[in-house]
């Protein structure tokens, strides 16, 4: 987990709590790279937008391949996520 101060979603509320509730119905919990920007729920809503544009809009790389690149790149920056 970070080292930073995160909202926990148990304190979320407004378009915090909207995001966290957004990541439970997607993943079942809130991951630690949402927390990360908790205390910015403008910032934390366009990140997860850019993701959902990345990972599911048009793309001449199929869902698998771009899982693939994802966790290449995960893997080259020593992210463990």
């Amino acid at each position: 987990m970070a080292w930073i101060k995160t909202i926990p979603p148990e304190d979320a509320d407004g378009d915090l709590e909207k995001e966290y509730r957004r990541a439970e119905e997607r993943a079942g919990r809130v991951g630690n790279v949402l927390r990360l920007s908790s205390l910015n729920p403008a910032a934390l809503t366009a990140w997860v937008d850019l993701y959902r544009t990345v990972m599911h809009g048009p793309s001449p790389l199929n869902r698998a391949e771009r899982e693939l690149v994802a966790t290449i790149v995960s893997q080259e920056n020593d992210c463990h996520y």
